[in-house]
């Protein structure tokens, strides 16, 4: 089978919270990682070129935004689509480091599940006894690992575990095989501690919820912030939108930027 071409992924700092000398090994770490670890397990790559502050990304790339929060991402029209309307992931810096995360695992487990389902459509059926009834388990493969701690160093940066489509089998015996980057994971389907899936219950027609190790919500991460997949994964297709062009996302940027800092001068001085 002939080898699909690398998908030209665009990473762009958007963020004030990081500097571009502070994305730039990250980058480095995440190539390695899409090339000798995810590429083997899931036939996809990638070819990852680091946009500075203000810089413009080519047309036909698909795009991991790096911002502060999804406040800003509402804020500066980082929708749910590049304007070639294709895909795009998030990376929320400024809500991880208030957090104390590691943002390089967030980086490398939206890169990952944007290059494993990039249309955030895809999921696998598994079904009960009657042919009406089962549960769907959505296709993202990082969320079952996706705890700081349970990540892996590469070039010195820690990076996000990942499942291997294995995971997805339920005919696999326990042992059996690998199903996990970081070999963690005993189980198809088994979800670590801190670890959540997004689960679609057929029979009882609610919706999307989350599933976690823990049986319930650990914390606030487990909600769906706006423009993350899992909130997308929630919202039609029909109902997302396409982005601005970069340029003027960065001019609405430092816009932006100037008017949260005037409000917070008028605070200081109230």
């Amino acid at each position: 089978m002939p080898q699909l071409a690398p998908v030209q992924v665009s990473i762009i700092n958007a963020s004030t919270v990081l500097t571009n000398e502070e994305i730039l090994p990250i980058v480095s770490a995440l190539q390695q990682q899409v090339t000798r670890d995810f590429r083997p397990a899931w036939g996809i790559d990638a070819k990852l070129t680091f946009f500075a502050t203000g810089a413009q990304p080519p047309a036909g790339t698909w795009w991991l935004t790096i911002l502060d929060d999804s406040d800003q991402a509402g804020a500066l029209g980082y929708h749910d689509l590049t304007p070639d309307g294709l895909p795009i992931g998030k990376v929320f810096a400024g809500t991880d480091l208030k957090l104390g995360n590691s943002w390089s695992v967030t980086a490398s487990h939206e890169l990952l599940e944007m290059l494993a389902d990039p249309n955030i459509n895809l999921s696998v059926l598994v079904q009960e006894n009657q042919q009406t009834a089962g549960l769907l388990y959505a296709y993202e493969i990082c969320d079952a690992c996706e705890s700081d701690n349970l990540g892996y160093q590469v070039e010195g940066v820690t990076l996000s575990d990942f499942v291997y489509p294995t995971w997805f089998e339920g005919f696999r015996a326990a042992g059996s095989i690998q199903f996990d980057q970081t070999n963690q994971i005993n189980t198809p389907f088994q979800l670590l501690a801190g670890g959540y899936i997004g689960v679609f219950d057929i029979t009882a027609g609610t919706g999307w919820h989350q599933v976690t190790a823990e049986k319930h919500p650990t914390s606030a991460s487990s909600r769906a912030s706006v423009g993350t997949r899992r909130e997308r994964r929630r919202v039609p297709r029909s109902q997302w939108l396409t982005s601005r062009p970069h340029n003027e996302i960065m001019k609405r940027m430092h816009d932006y930027i100037q008017r949260i800092g005037r409000i917070d001068s008028r605070r200081l001085a109230a």
